[in-house]
């Protein structure tokens, strides 16, 4: 489904500042997968996401979305085949346009029609009945204005803009780091319901190692632009962050140190 090949990317070549973020790193994916990745600060993370998403071009190999080469399509044109949230609430949406307004610019630009703003009458009922089913009242206010949301309810509408169009990747960078613990938690059970509904293959980055073992179907971790770790199965099931740790040390010759990362089983706060 997708398929990365001895991806490599540098910044600043050739200077003293000349950093490696992404070193011969290949990944495959299958249809449905749902993958966590996990990596200390500067691992390659969002880098890897920006590659697939065509932020930038690689310097070396390729990228492959359902057996098309997307190695140099356009940002543009991928954003028609991948969702993507970040982590700033505010980045997925229009603050001046109304909820129904944002969802038809999404819904639109998902069916190959960017320009289009204006809210068919056939899709509102359409956008009513996807947003009731998040439980937060957000189909009482589609004449509102975005920007007058809350952090949680602009990204649970990202959410839903970023999927209503049915994506054949959905990426997401810690779309849950910059919400309140209430608002996280409920993002993240829309996003499971989300993703396991419309069967989306997904890739999710987050800081908190814990919920990276529960959540999905599978879990990398990063280390200086390479894949250190893959497990799955049962492998995944019975591993502990404890024992986690100890393969991070083992495979990357040093001691995990990220003041974000959430460590412990309890989930504390790690040091």
């Amino acid at each position: 489904m997708l398929r990365i090949t001895d991806a490599c990317k540098t910044f600043l070549k050739g200077t003293v500042n000349e950093h490696t973020a992404l070193d011969r790193l290949s990944l495959s994916l299958g249809e449905g997968e749902f993958v966590t990745v996990i990596g200390s600060n500067g691992a390659g993370k969002s880098t890897l996401f920006n590659a697939i998403g065509g932020t930038f071009l690689l310097d070396h190999g390729t990228i492959e979305l359902e057996g098309k080469d997307i190695t140099f399509l356009p940002e543009h044109k991928r954003a028609i085949m991948i969702g993507r949230l970040f982590q700033d609430p505010l980045k997925g949406s229009a603050p001046d346009m109304t909820i129904e307004e944002n969802l038809a610019l999404a819904y639109s630009r998902k069916k190959g029609n960017p320009l289009r703003r204006g809210v068919r009458r056939c899709d509102t009922e359409f956008f009513r009945e996807e947003i009731t089913r998040f439980g937060m009242g957000l189909e009482e206010r589609m004449k509102t204005k975005v920007g007058l949301l809350s952090g949680g309810q602009r990204q649970a509408l990202s959410l839903l803009m970023s999927t209503i169009g049915k994506p054949r990747l959905l990426l997401l960078d810690e779309h849950t780091a910059a919400l309140d613990p209430a608002s996280a938690e409920k993002v993240m059970q829309i996003t499971k319901d989300i993703v396991s509904r419309e069967r989306l293959t997904t890739m999710m980055i987050t800081h908190n190692i814990q919920s990276a073992l529960k959540t999905g179907t599978r879990t990398i971790m990063m280390d200086r632009g390479r894949i250190i770790l893959d497990i799955s199965g049962e492998e995944r099931a019975q591993m502990t962050v404890s024992r986690l740790m100890e393969l991070y040390t083992r495979h990357s010759n040093a001691v995990f140190d990220n003041d974000r990362m959430l460590l412990s089983e309890s989930g504390e706060q790690g040091g």
